[in-house]
């Protein structure tokens, strides 16, 4: 299928302030694939018509901008993403003509071309179907894709729920478009279709740690439950929020402000929980970009009474947070970028853990042993020492100097 727009218009694109590398594009053949298809229409759209779920960098957006679209509509879980968008859009001059918008049902209504990158969270693209459906626009055709190997009949069958129609494109370049149409329309107040749905569930971590009730909202990490990376760290957490503190009220020269504590990457806010519970005297921070991931983790703090304990922020990496500023850093790092498995999100964050660390200041980290992060961890944090390690997982302990 030929492109709607030339090669040389997608070559433009950067994903600053995502990781950017030789082997990482901002954009794929599922961007081109969705604007081919529905370029015609888009040509043809009204103001506000179109919307654009998921882009990661632009592609999207822009690219319904090219072919003559306005007021276009964009949700994007990942704020890099929605930053990224902004950086091409000033490179490109096009910074009007398009707005982001909330997860709200009168944000979505009346929507009659809608690209959409599949998510990977079938719970969360039973959300996105359902706003989208909820109050369309006469004639919506949905055109959704993403790249083969990630796609499964279990999407089909979640268009399916709220459209009559729903057929496959062909591969191309190893991406595939569901296209959808015909809203079957749905009962639902107004209340129930703004309600973000959330799972929760009582986990036992072990290890004389006391369970803990876990929110997730559609689309967040692991959902309702604890991987076995974030396991494998837990049990060191609550002896680092103790020292943090012991040494704290032992500096002499610090100020009387609480030491603080990060939980970089928070997704569902578990590290967040037992670091506030370890010592009512630490300040915990739990950041992450995604709003999946800052709802879930707000939900937690309430779920196990720790609103008034735990700070919850939207932030790429660390960036809205001073130099020097955090006694102690805690993440499970992710081993890959979108599609691709690739250590520089994981060197960004031990960076931004860097950055915001005091002298003093302490980075836990647990990653995949295969990786050999902790030369990287002592290069760009300090002195490392291994807490743990098994075939599965390392654990470190990393000190600014």
């Amino acid at each position: 299928m030929p492109s709607a727009l030339p090669t040389e218009w997608f070559d433009r694109l950067h994903r600053w302030p995502d990781v950017e590398a030789d082997n990482l594009q901002a954009s794929d053949a599922t961007d081109r694939l969705l604007l081919a298809e529905a370029a015609e229409q888009i040509a043809a759209s009204a103001p506000g018509e179109v919307l654009v779920i998921g882009d990661t960098h632009g592609a999207l957006t822009l690219g319904a901008r090219m072919l003559g679209a306005s007021d276009v509509r964009v949700w994007t879980d990942a704020l890099v993403a929605e930053h990224a968008i902004q950086a091409n859009a000033k490179r490109l001059e096009l910074t009007d003509g398009w707005r982001t918008i909330a997860l709200d049902p009168d944000e979505f209504a009346g929507a009659r071309i809608v690209l959409m990158q599949l998510p990977r969270s079938l719970d969360q693209l039973q959300l996105l179907v359902d706003l989208i459906a909820a109050h369309p626009a006469d004639g919506i055709q949905v055109y959704s894709g993403g790249r083969v190997k990630h796609m499964s009949l279990h999407m089909n069958d979640v268009l399916r729920s709220r459209f009559a129609q729903v057929h496959a494109s062909l591969a191309h370049q190893k991406s595939r478009l569901l296209l959808a149409r015909e809203p079957l329309g749905f009962a639902s107040s107004h209340e129930d279709a703004a309600r973000v749905p959330a799972s929760e569930a009582q986990i036992d971590p072990g290890d004389g740690i006391a369970p803990i009730s876990v929110c997730a909202v559609p689309g967040a990490f692991a959902g309702a439950s604890l991987d076995i990376g974030t396991r494998a760290l837990l049990p060191f957490l609550s002896q680092a929020a103790h020292e943090t503190v012991q040494e704290a009220t032992q500096e002499a020269t610090r100020e009387s402000a609480a030491p603080v504590a990060v939980d970089l990457g928070c997704g569902t806010g578990i590290i967040a929980t037992v670091l506030a519970r370890a010592d009512s005297r630490l300040r915990v921070i739990a950041t992450d970009q995604l709003s999946s991931a800052v709802a879930s983790a707000a939900l937690t703090a309430a779920a196990n009474g720790l609103t008034d304990r735990i700070e919850v922020r939207r932030d790429v990496l660390l960036h809205e947070m001073a130099d020097d500023c955090v006694d102690l850093v805690a993440c499970n790092p992710p081993f890959h970028v979108g599609a691709a498995v690739h250590t520089g999100a994981a060197l960004e964050m031990f960076a931004e853990a860097a950055r915001v660390l005091r002298p003093g200041g302490r980075l836990l980290t647990v990653f995949n042993s295969h990786l050999h992060y902790a030369p990287e961890l002592q290069r760009i944090v300090g002195p490392t020492r291994q807490l743990d390690r098994n075939r599965k997982f390392t654990v470190t302990e990393s000190l600014v100097v």
